[in-house]
C-alpha cells in the first residue's frame, strides 16, 4: 500500500506588501495574523479562519505550505 501523503497544517505567510495606505480591516487583519514588518513570516494552521484572513489580504502577502 502506498502511504498516502496528508495536506500541510501549516501555512507560511510572508507581509510583501506595507499596510501604510491600505483600508482599516485590512491592516487589522494583518496584525491579527501576527506580522508586524515587511518580509515577516509567521506560521499559522491551515484552517477556515486562516485561510478567511488571507483572502481579505492576499494582495498583501505571500503563501506557502510549510
Amino acid at each position: 500500500m502506498a502511504a498516502k501523503k496528508e495536506a500541510a497544517k501549516n501555512l507560511k505567510i510572508t507581509l510583501v506588501r506595507s499596510t501604510i495606505g491600505q483600508v482599516p480591516k485590512a491592516r487589522a487583519t494583518v496584525a491579527a495574523m501576527g506580522l508586524r514588518k515587511l518580509h515577516q513570516t509567521v506560521e499559522l494552521p491551515d484552517n477556515a479562519a486562516t485561510r478567511g484572513q488571507i483572502q481579505r489580504v492576499r494582495h498583501m502577502v505571500k503563501v506557502e505550505e510549510a
